[in-house]
């Protein structure tokens, strides 16, 4: 009978015990490890799922009616608003883009004001 290779947990290193498949000796050390290995994707998303709340949030606040608004970009940066994150694009056939933060968007006009918008299709 050949005798098996000793195996060693992929976190804590302590020999393991048990079936040959087996990679870490307890439920802590598997979760542990696996939360280090995603723990960089992990905290970029949650970062950016955090600015797309806080975008979204604060266009509703500037369109409490949800339906039409016009509002001056210094008071979305005021709030805080980020313009480099945004959900989606929207393109007219007329060439108009607009941004949404899920079902909330804007078209920037002249002067440094915005249109909101309110896609209510999604609801």
């Amino acid at each position: 009978m050949e005798k098996q290779a000793k195996r060693y947990c992929m976190d804590c290193g302590e020999e393991i015990k048990g079936r040959i498949d087996k990679k870490f000796c307890s439920d802590q050390c598997r979760n542990t490890y696996n939360n280090k290995l995603n723990s960089d994707t992990t905290n970029h998303v949650r970062n950016i799922n955090n600015i797309l709340r806080k975008n979204r949030r604060i266009l509703q606040e500037l369109n409490p009616k949800n339906d039409k608004a016009r509002v001056h970009k210094s008071k979305m940066q005021e709030k805080g608003y980020n313009f480099n994150y945004f959900t989606s694009i929207y393109k007219t056939q007329k060439g108009t883009v607009y941004y949404f933060c899920y079902e909330h968007g804007y078209l920037q006009l002249e002067d440094d004001y915005y249109f909101l918008v309110v896609n209510k299709k999604e609801e």
